[in-house]
């Protein structure tokens, strides 16, 4: 083990040049230090280049080619000896030589010098809310409790339809008097029938908000007509502010099914869209009895998708084939046997009837053949196992919205006959009025909590918004949120599950965004420019939405 010296300084610690022995040219040894021996070396080789290249010139060529080389090797101090025993770092020094222009600037690197793209906008959702939970690490308390006044001038500015324009960050939300009047303006909704002691959203499976609740209609046929009568002149009404594009779109909420109706221009769409989900055989099969024509939009995507992999696995068997074949004559004789093979095929499943074959193989008295009942329950079979799945929706476009119109108003199916909902008629839900809506509002309440982050606590705001949330009202509140939070809230969604497939597509020519004029429908123009594009989710519904430094993140 080495020592230290302990009586070295910093003072005395400097080391003498060692010396060398050299012999001289009469064989005496001498010492000297290292700079002489670099000066006598140089001296030598001075003295030997003449001789050197006398000896050059008798060598070959190849001789002198290789000694250029050694020479240079040794003349250049910054090049490293390709001696691979004598120097085994080499590999590792040309490791540290790539690396070091990399640690010299890593600005041109840096992952946080690449800005990352912002997102202004979530995708449309068509689905109808039962409760929407925002929270932020910003208070939220200024959403509730408002002044008289500023819930009166929100009242009006939704009946006017006017709008105010808010600034990018608010500094103080709740002094704000612009924000808390345009946040009661996004609650409003209207709504028919109206009874105030009962709650006429959601109607599907809403046997248990019924129950103990006082019924008058349901035994009195007289109120039932004059309840179906009123609801008849609303529904006319809404669907004439639809047709003028007055009024964007509605929602008809019935004991069985919900049905979304849409203005031209909406979702992408050029004409008047209607989705009715979920749907029957039976409702179905009344409907085309009626000469109302529609489409199952996800039945539909299915069966192209099962038809384009269906042929792609043709062709690649073809090929296949073709590709084992020597001949092309015979290639082309096996394409014609399996194109015949398949026009039989489809023959024999049209001809579903046909049996002769049984005569031919002389058992057709031995097997019973299938009456024409259970043939035809096998071919409705498909049908039938759509009933009441997210797969049955049912899209209506164009002028047979009108004929579903009086289709829905004459059906008798539309209003239960037995239960807590017997003779009570659907619920109309409308962002703007109409004959004989009531204004009503989504009900909003704030609180704190705290919420456990790693070991610690951590103070959160909420706010928690109930009641039936249409996708105008839900864009509005986030297009508020926005400049009050500073950016930076979350939301989860809660969606009535029977209109969650209200994001499919219908089957006629999209339009572009912006070509049908909806400037008087009374929504803000954001909202228009939103609704305005097509929905992305399909079948399924946003369930959270994301905003962080202004940028927008969602789950569906």
């Amino acid at each position: 083990m080495k020592r230290r010296n302990p009586f070295a300084n910093i003072e005395n610690t400097f080391s003498p040049k060692k010396k060398l022995v050299v012999y001289n040219d009469e064989g005496d040894a001498e010492a000297v230090d290292s700079n002489q021996v670099n000066k006598l070396t140089e001296r030598r080789e001075r003295e030997d280049m003449p001789r050197k290249r006398q000896c050059r010139a008798a060598l070959p060529f190849s001789a002198r080619l290789t000694e250029v080389e050694q020479q240079e090797l040794q003349d250049a101090p910054g090049k490293k000896s390709l001696n691979f025993s004598e120097d085994d770092s080499l590999f590792e020094e040309e490791e540290e030589d790539v690396k070091s222009p990399l640690l010299k600037s890593p600005q041109a690197i840096a992952p946080a010098s690449i800005a990352p793209p912002v997102c202004t906008q979530y995708p449309t959702d068509w689905s109808l809310k039962t409760r929407v939970l925002f929270t932020s690490p910003l208070s939220l308390s200024w959403a509730e409790n408002p002044k008289a006044q500023e819930e009166a001038l929100g009242l009006s500015q939704h009946c006017r339809a006017q709008f105010t324009s808010l600034p990018h960050s608010i500094q103080d939300p709740r002094s704000c008097s612009e924000l808390r009047c345009a946040f009661q303006q996004s609650l409003v909704y209207w709504q028919h029938p109206t009874l105030p002691w009962i709650s006429l959203f959601p109607r599907i499976n809403a046997e248990r908000s019924f129950t103990g609740k006082c019924t008058p209609w349901a035994q009195d046929t007289a109120l039932q007509k004059s309840l179906m009568s009123e609801w008849s002149v609303s529904l006319s009404s809404l669907y004439s502010l639809l047709k003028t594009r007055l009024c964007p779109y509605f929602y008809l909420c019935s004991y069985q099914f919900t049905v979304l109706f849409r203005a031209a221009g909406l979702g992408g769409s050029g004409s008047i869209t209607a989705f009715i989900s979920p749907t029957t055989r039976g409702l179905r099969e009344a409907m085309k009895a009626e000469g109302i024509e529609f489409s199952l939009p996800l039945v539909d995507e299915r069966r192209k998708s099962k038809e384009q992999q269906e042929v792609e696995v043709e062709q690649m068997e073809k090929a296949q084939d073709c590709s084992e074949l020597k001949e092309s004559e015979g290639c082309q004789e096996a394409e014609e046997g399996e194109s015949c093979g398949y026009n039989n095929d489809d023959d024999e499943d049209d001809d579903d009837g046909s049996f002769s074959w049984l005569k031919e193989m002389g058992v057709q008295d031995k097997i019973k053949k299938p009456d024409s009942i259970s043939i035809q329950l096998r071919k409705e079979g498909t049908a039938v196992s759509l009933d009441h799945k997210p797969e049955s929706v049912v899209c209506v476009e164009g002028s047979h919205t009108f004929t579903l119109i009086n289709f829905l108003i004459n059906c008798k199916s539309l209003v239960a006959t037995a239960g807590s909902q017997a003779g009570l008629p659907p619920t109309l839900l409308a962002p703007t009025s109409f004959r004989g809506a009531t204004m009503h509002t989504l009900k909003a309440r704030s609180v704190n909590v705290k919420s456990q982050v790693g070991s610690t606590y951590q103070s959160i705001s909420s706010l928690e918004i109930t009641g039936p949330i249409l996708p105008s009202s839900l864009q509005a509140v986030t297009a508020l949120l926005r400049p009050a939070q500073k950016g930076n809230f979350a939301a989860t969604l809660y969606t009535h599950a029977p209109s969650a497939v209200m994001n499919t597509q219908g089957n006629k020519q999209q339009c572009a965004a912006g070509s049908v004029d909806l400037c008087g429908c009374g929504l803000h123009p954001a909202s228009i420019q939103q609704l305005q594009q097509p929905s992305s989710l399909g079948k399924m519904a946003l369930t959270h939405i994301n905003m962080n430094n202004y940028s927008y993140t969602w789950k569906n």
